[in-house]
C-alpha cells in the first residue's frame, strides 16, 4: 500500500458522498480532535489531512450520507460472529450488501445503504452495527500490518434492519429498547427520556443519548436536551463526549436526511490475484474461500 493510494481512496469515497476522516497510522484511533464529527467530503480538507500524515488510516463516518455497516467479529477461541451472520442470512436479512470487506483479523464488514438508524451491539453474538454516530476503517487501511480488502461488491446496495437482527438473535434484549415518545393524543412526549438515558448501561450510553437527543432536537426542546446532558453524566459519560453527541444530534435533526437508495463500491475492485468470494456454509457461516 502506498501513501498516495490512501488519499486517492479517501477522495473516491468523498466523491460518492461519504464523509471521511483520518485515523492514526495502523490504528482505529481518530487523528482529528473530534473524530467522526470532523468527517467531510471536502477534497481540500482531505488532501491537507493526508499531506500532514501520509500514512494515516482512512475512516468513513457511517449513517446517511455515509453507508451503514454490519461488523462481524472473529475472536478465535473467544468467539465468532459468523454463526450469527449465518442465522441472519438464512432469515434473508443480509441480502443486497453493496460490498463485503475482509477485516484484518478475519472478520467482515457488510456495507449497506446509509440510514438514520443508531449504532448497536450484540456482544454475545460478536456483531456490531455502525450507522448514525459511528465510523469504520475502510480499504486500504491497515491494522497490525494487515489491510482491509474488498472481496465482493455490486453497484447497488439495499438497507439492513438492525432492529430485525436484534429481534431474531436476541428477542429478550431490553437494554437497547427505547421508550415511546407519543402521548395519547399523538403528540411528542419527551418527559421520560432523561430517566431512560440515566439508566443506560455501558455499551449503550452513547447510542442511547444520541437517539434521545435527536428526538428532543427534532421537537426544538432545549429544556429536555439540558436534562439529557445531566442524565448522561449520571449514566457515566464524560462532559466532552456528551457535548459532542448532543451537538451531532442537533446537526442531524436540522438536516433530516433521507436514506440513500444506493451506494458505490467502497474500495478497489478485487484483482484476479485475489479472487476470494463469500459463501454461506450451513455449519460455519460466512466463509472466505479461494
Amino acid at each position: 500500500m502506498t501513501d498516495g493510494r490512501i488519499v486517492e481512496r479517501a477522495l473516491v469515497y468523498a466523491a460518492c458522498g461519504w464523509p471521511v476522516f483520518p485515523c492514526q497510522p495502523g490504528s482505529k484511533q481518530p487523528a482529528t480532535r473530534h473524530g467522526f464529527l470532523d468527517a467531510t467530503t471536502d477534497p481540500e480538507q482531505i488532501a491537507w489531512w493526508w499531506r500532514r500524515e501520509p500514512g494515516a488510516n482512512l475512516a468513513i463516518a457511517t449513517g446517511t450520507p455515509g453507508p451503514d455497516v454490519l461488523d462481524v467479529d472473529q475472536h478465535g477461541d473467544a468467539g465468532s460472529g459468523y454463526p450469527a451472520l449465518n442465522r441472519l442470512a438464512r432469515a434473508g436479512l443480509t441480502r443486497d450488501a453493496g460490498a463485503v470487506v475482509a477485516t484484518p483479523h478475519g472478520g467482515l464488514h457488510l456495507y449497506y445503504a446509509g440510514s438514520g438508524q443508531g449504532c448497536g451491539k450484540l456482544p454475545a453474538h460478536h456483531l456490531d452495527f455502525r450507522s448514525r454516530g459511528g465510523y469504520v476503517l475502510a480499504p486500504p487501511s491497515q491494522v497490525d500490518g494487515r489491510a482491509y480488502r474488498v472481496i465482493r461488491h455490486q453497484p447497488q446496495a439495499g438497507q439492513f434492519s438492525w432492529d430485525a437482527a436484534v429481534r431474531l438473535l436476541d428477542p429478550q434484549r431490553q437494554a437497547g429498547s427505547r421508550p415511546g415518545i407519543r402521548d395519547a393524543g399523538g403528540n411528542a412526549d419527551l418527559s421520560h427520556l432523561a430517566g431512560w438515558v440515566a439508566r443506560l448501561t455501558e455499551g449503550n450510553r452513547n447510542d442511547g443519548l444520541f437517539w434521545a437527543a435527536c428526538r428532543a432536537a427534532e421537537a426544538g426542546d432545549d429544556t429536555t436536551l439540558g436534562r439529557l446532558a445531566d442524565a448522561a453524566r449520571q449514566a457515566g459519560l464524560d462532559g466532552r463526549e456528551i457535548t459532542a453527541t448532543i451537538a451531532s444530534a442537533r446537526r442531524t435533526a436540522s438536516r433530516q436526511p433521507q436514506p440513500q437508495a444506493q451506494t458505490r463500491e467502497p474500495g478497489r475492485q478485487a484483482s484476479p490475484a485475489d479472487t476470494e468470494r463469500c459463501q454461506i456454509d450451513g455449519q460455519r457461516g460466512w466463509e472466505l474461500t479461494s
